[in-house]
């Protein structure tokens, strides 16, 4: 009676298919912490190239948030940039997290392209 083995390949498609599981989990976890989950990715996972590219994009957004805040203090013109700015900022930062589980590298607008110059 002949013994079925099981193929060699299908343990290693499974840590391969885990591995990218976890790359999206980080990359999400990148964006949605911003400076945070940067700083998580950056010490956890910093060989997984997939959340690294989330996480720097997750940093360009808290760098934002920050000069919007600064922005803020400005009477008057100051509040209604920082109000405009927060409110587009929480749009790209949503857009961040879906494409982060998406599985795909894809730039968040008008960020992407800033985060692509952190040379970490």
């Amino acid at each position: 009676m002949a013994t079925k083995h099981k193929p060699a390949h299908k343990s290693a498609h499974k840590a391969s298919s885990g591995s990218i599981d976890d790359g999206k989990l980080f990359a999400f976890l990148g964006v949605f912490l911003t400076l945070l989950g940067f700083l998580i990715v950056y010490f956890g996972k910093r060989n997984n190239k997939y959340a690294m590219f989330y996480a720097k994009q997750g940093l360009v957004l808290f760098i934002a948030y920050v000069i919007l805040w600064i922005v803020g203090i400005i009477p008057i013109l100051g509040w209604i940039i920082a109000i405009v700015g927060s409110v587009v900022l929480l749009v790209l930062w949503i857009i961040g997290c879906i494409n982060a589980l998406s599985g795909k590298e894809k730039y968040i607008p008008l960020i992407g392209k800033y985060a692509d110059k952190l040379d970490l």
